[in-house]
C-alpha cells in the first residue's frame, strides 16, 4: 500500500485536488496499485482552523507518507493585513524545508493542441520540451531578514553542497533527456552566481557527455521568449527559478496545465504551478489538469512509470478532444469536475 498525504489547501485546491484523486482511482483500478488517501490542512485553512498554517499533525503525516499531494495556498484576507505574522505561505515554505526538498522540478512543454493559447507565434513554441530545475530551499526566500521604518533587507546565502546537491538531479535528468544543461545566474554581478558557476563547472568537468551552458537571468527572460527551443535543462537558484518558470508558463497556453514537484533525497510533494485562484472557489471552473499531471509526476517518483505514462496519454486525449475548462475552450468549455470525469473514464476504458 502506498501512503498518500493530500493537503487541498486553500482557494480552489480542494476541488483540482479532487479530481486528481478521482484519477489516481481509476489508476488503482485499472493496475490494481493501492492507495491510502489521507486529508490534512495547511495554509490559510490551517491558520483558521489550528491558528498555525502547518500544523504539526500535517507535518508528521507528510514525513511519515510515501508522497504528498498538494493542491494550492493563500487567501486575499491575508493579503491585506500586512502586519500579519501568520500567513498561508509560510506554511508551504515551512514544509519545504522540513521535508528537504530542496529541488522543484517543473516541466514545460507545447501542445500542439494549444497553440492557439500561447501569446507565443506557433514557430516560436512549436517543439518546446524543457525542465526548470529550481533549487527550493535557499536563498533570498530563507535568507535573514531585516526591516526598520526606513529600511529593509532580504540575505541571499548559498553554500556549495547546496548547489551539488541540486546540480545532480539536473545531471541526472540530462542524462536521460537531451544532454545539455543551461545555468542561468547573475555571475557578473552577484557573489552568490558566481560560487553557483564556480561549482557547476566543477561537476560538469566530470560529465562530458553533458553540454553545460552559462547565461545571464536577464537574458535568459529574453531567451525564452525570442527562442525557448535552446533550452533541455535549466538549473537555477530559487528567486530565478521562481520568475523564469512563470515566464515560462506561456508557452504552454494555460497555467492551469502545469504541474511541478518539489523532492529530495527519498521525499516527494507534487503541486500544480498555479495559486490558490480564489475568484474561482467553489465554481466549478478552474482547470483540473495541472493536478492531474502533478500526480502523475508522483507516480513517476514511485517508481509507477507506466502508470504516469496512462494519465498523460489521457491528458493528451482531452486536449485533442476539447474536453476542457474556458481557459483553453472558451466556446464549449467543460466544468472542473467533467475534466476530470473525462480522464478518469479514458482510463477506465481505453488505456
Amino acid at each position: 500500500m502506498l501512503n498518500i498525504a493530500v493537503l487541498p489547501g486553500d482557494g480552489i485546491g480542494p476541488e483540482i485536488i479532487s479530481e486528481a484523486i478521482k484519477v489516481l482511482k481509476s489508476i488503482s483500478e485499472k493496475r490494481n496499485i493501492d492507495f491510502n488517501f489521507s486529508y490534512y490542512d495547511v495554509g490559510g485553512i490551517a491558520i483558521d482552523k489550528h491558528s498555525d498554517p502547518l500544523p504539526q499533525s500535517t507535518l508528521n503525516a507528510c514525513k511519515n507518507s510515501d508522497a504528498v499531494l498538494f493542491g494550492a495556498i493563500g487567501d486575499p484576507k491575508f493579503d491585506n493585513d500586512p502586519d500579519s505574522t501568520l500567513r498561508p505561505e509560510q506554511g508551504l515554505l515551512k514544509l519545504r524545508k522540513e521535508l528537504g526538498l530542496y529541488a522543484n522540478l517543473r516541466p514545460v512543454k507545447s501542445y500542439s493542441q494549444l497553440f492557439e493559447f500561447s501569446p507565443l507565434k506557433k514557430d516560436r513554441i512549436e517543439n518546446v520540451d524543457m525542465l526548470i530545475v529550481r533549487e527550493l530551499t535557499g536563498g533570498l526566500y530563507f535568507g535573514e531578514k531585516k526591516s526598520s521604518k526606513t529600511s529593509a533587507s532580504d540575505l541571499c546565502e548559498y553554500n556549495i553542497n547546496e548547489i551539488e546537491r541540486v546540480t545532480e538531479i539536473a545531471v541526472n535528468y540530462a542524462k536521460i533527456r537531451r544532454k545539455k544543461i543551461t545555468l542561468i545566474d547573475k555571475a557578473n554581478v552577484l557573489e552568490t552566481s558566481r560560487l553557483w558557476r564556480k561549482t557547476v563547472q566543477n561537476i560538469s568537468k566530470k560529465h562530458s557527455d553533458i553540454n553545460f551552458e552559462y547565461m545571464f537571468v536577464d537574458n535568459a527572460a529574453m531567451q525564452m521568449i525570442i527562442n525557448p527551443k535552446q533550452f533541455d535543462v535549466i538549473l537555477t537558484e530559487n528567486l530565478f527559478g521562481d520568475i523564469i518558470s512563470d515566464e515560462a508558463s506561456v508557452i504552454g497556453g494555460s497555467i492551469g496545465i502545469l504541474c511541478s514537484s518539489s523532492i529530495g533525497k527519498n521525499r516527494g510533494l507534487f503541486e500544480p504551478i498555479h495559486g490558490s485562484y480564489p475568484q474561482a472557489k467553489n465554481k466549478n471552473i478552474a482547470n483540473p489538469i495541472a493536478t492531474i499531471l502533478s500526480a502523475a509526476m508522483m507516480l513517476e517518483f514511485l517508481n509507477l512509470n507506466e502508470e504516469s505514462r496512462i494519465i498523460k496519454k489521457a491528458v493528451n486525449i482531452s486536449l485533442e478532444n476539447k474536453i476542457s475548462t474556458a481557459d483553453l475552450n472558451k466556446n464549449n468549455p467543460s466544468t472542473t469536475s467533467e475534466v476530470g470525469d473525462y480522464i478518469s473514464k479514458k482510463i477506465k476504458e481505453n488505456l
